[in-house]
């Protein structure tokens, strides 16, 4: 069996500023996956992480995730992968530190899309890797779209894409981001509740309820990373979804599956 993990760009740099990676939060979470693979020598991991205020700078700036022609000037999409590989150089050198055997493998590489949805994704360096023990680490991405030219790949997406579309198929899924789903935008309505638990039968209030991000972000808010992951669990049954806050015991009672103390669990 499978987990998926994603680092939340908005909990490891600051989104409203530029290329601002915050590395205790990354060092720390680093070395939460390091307990959790030692309490588990059997745990699968396939890590991914947003791009926070490194490419989401570039992207918006430069309309990558709307399009560019094929004749357009694509600086931008150049400069939008080299600022998601640098984030990505960081969190993986993090992890080597900690002592996880993380391998970076990025997306576009081997991506195609079409209007801003995966159509193929050669995706067995990550099984190769997983088979190694090693943990392969992936992380929101340009994509060449052969329908509007260029597109930006969440990695909610890319991580959809691998359960859905690969032997990978996930038990668990964890999220790190905000402390948990709230009955509204707690950073704008001080009178917001942390929803413990969703399923089919408080879906949709809690999608009416869920705003959009705050900072710069090309991929959607709240809202479009819940839709995609409550998709997700309609399709795969046996699929639980975690959304923590970044704290380091969290993540590694997340990752072995034990009782949240905080947090936000979603399954049918």
């Amino acid at each position: 069996m499978y987990t998926f993990v994603k680092f939340g760009g908005s909990v490891i740099t600051d989104k409203t500023g530029r290329e601002a990676a915050d590395l205790a939060v990354i060092e720390a979470l680093a070395g939460a996956v390091a307990t959790a693979r030692a309490a588990d020598p059997g745990l699968a991991l396939v890590l991914g992480h947003g791009s926070g205020s490194f490419g989401h700078h570039y992207a918006a700036r430069y309309g990558v995730h709307r399009g560019m022609p094929l004749d357009a000037d694509h600086t931008g999409f150049a400069l939008t992968a080299a600022a998601a590989l640098r984030l990505n150089r960081i969190v993986v050198d993090a992890l080597l530190a900690a002592g996880v055997p993380a391998i970076s493998l990025q997306p576009s590489a081997a991506l195609r899309c079409a209007n801003c949805q995966i159509t193929h994704w050669e995706t067995t360096p990550i099984y190769e890797a997983l088979q190694r023990r090693l943990v392969p680490v992936i992380h929101g991405d340009v994509a060449f779209d052969t329908a509007q030219g260029t597109a930006i790949i969440s990695t909610e997406a890319l991580l959809s894409f691998l359960a859905l579309h690969s032997p990978l198929r996930p038990h668990r899924i964890v999220l790190v981001g905000e402390a948990a789903v709230y009955t509204a935008d707690p950073h704008r309505d001080p009178s917001a509740q942390p929803i413990p638990f969703i399923n089919h039968a408080n879906i949709a209030q809690v999608l009416h309820g869920a705003g959009e991000s705050r900072a710069a972000d090309v991929t959607g808010g709240m809202r479009s990373k819940l839709e995609l992951m409550w998709r997700l669990v309609e399709a795969l049954p046996d699929l639980e979804v975690c959304l923590i806050g970044p704290d380091p015991a969290l993540l590694v009672a997340a990752l072995l599956g034990q009782p949240l103390t905080s947090g936000t669990l979603i399954r049918q």
